[in-house]
């Protein structure tokens, strides 16, 4: 009797464990931008791309929930290409947006952040108000640039360099 309590104590620590370690690592690949999102090359025009579920109420995935993938909301989102032309002429007027383009920055992708909310009635609204395109320069450059769609403005450029210094 004691040694079936103590075999199910075993299994379900083990179980319990290997659930917290999939949220955790769901949590790390969301707070670092870590997706499946293979549309990061120079053609954005490409109809599908995850959509960032920002899920603002989530007890235990924070911010961005599971980057598209939270609570059967999976699946590629369908972006039109209206929305993606009108963030990227957003993107391009920006000053800032400018110089980087001028460096020899090229917009490699475009991804909407989706707000979702649910009223005193029971309707969900899911919003896509703001997008992040991404930029590349070569292989050492990249940045990321927020977009708030309903403001028609850039509210954040994020600035990534990478220096390779080879030794023989």
């Amino acid at each position: 009797m004691i040694e079936i309590e103590r075999k199910t104590m075993i299994i379900s620590t083990i179980l319990v464990l290997a659930i917290l370690s999939g949220i955790a690592l769901m949590t790390y690949v969301n707070a670092n931008g870590l997706t499946n999102d293979t549309s990061t090359t120079a053609n954005v025009t490409s109809s599908n791309y995850r959509g960032i579920y920002n899920n603002t109420t989530g007890p235990f995935f924070g911010r961005r929930g599971f980057g598209g993938r939270c609570g059967g909301l999976g699946g590629p989102i369908t972006v039109s290409q209206e929305y993606k032309d009108n963030v990227i002429n957003i993107t391009e007027s920006d000053s800032d947006v400018q110089t980087l383009l001028a460096e020899g920055y090229n917009i490699t992708g475009v991804r909407p952040i989706i707000t979702t909310s649910v009223g005193a009635d029971g309707i969900v609204t899911m919003k896509a108000t703001t997008a992040i395109v991404s930029l590349q320069k070569d292989t050492a450059g990249r940045a990321l640039v927020w977009v708030n769609v309903e403001q028609a403005k850039v509210t954040r450029i994020e600035i990534l360099t990478i220096t390779v210094i080879e030794k023989a």
